[in-house]
């Protein structure tokens, strides 16, 4: 005999199948709703993907154009960089500290640095 505290559970077969295959029916629903909601979104996001990776030949010819440019750049930089080293080391020498035309370049680049400074500096402390 059942207890008054207890709940009464009671078993209905067929209650239990028509909840089992809804279920499934409503998951069924969902998963082809979500990929037919994919289908329909991923394109949109995949062909913008497609562009940047795949240029459009105008930007494709502009590429050896912008990469004679970043050579470019890249010799400017090292010559600047050769210039640099160049001055530092001509500051440094003590042979240079006695040529007055040295130490008036050297001065000269510190405060306007131009070509010709360089250049002068190149020719006077080596």
């Amino acid at each position: 005999m059942p207890r008054p505290d207890e709940p009464s559970i009671t078993f209905k077969p067929v209650q239990l199948t028509l909840c089992i295959a809804l279920g499934l029916w409503l998951g069924a629903v969902a998963i082809a709703a979500s990929l037919w909601l994919a289908w329909r979104l991923i394109p949109e996001t995949v062909e913008p993907l497609s562009q940047v990776v795949r240029p459009p030949a105008a930007t494709a010819s502009a590429a050896p154009e912008h990469q004679s440019q970043m050579f470019e750049q890249y010799k400017q930089i090292l010559h600047n960089q050769e210039l640099q080293q160049a001055e530092e080391q001509a500051e440094g020498s003590v042979r240079n500290l006695s040529n007055p035309k040295c130490q008036f370049w050297l001065q000269q680049n510190r405060t306007a640095p131009t070509e010709k400074s360089r250049a002068l500096v190149l020719e006077f402390c080596n």
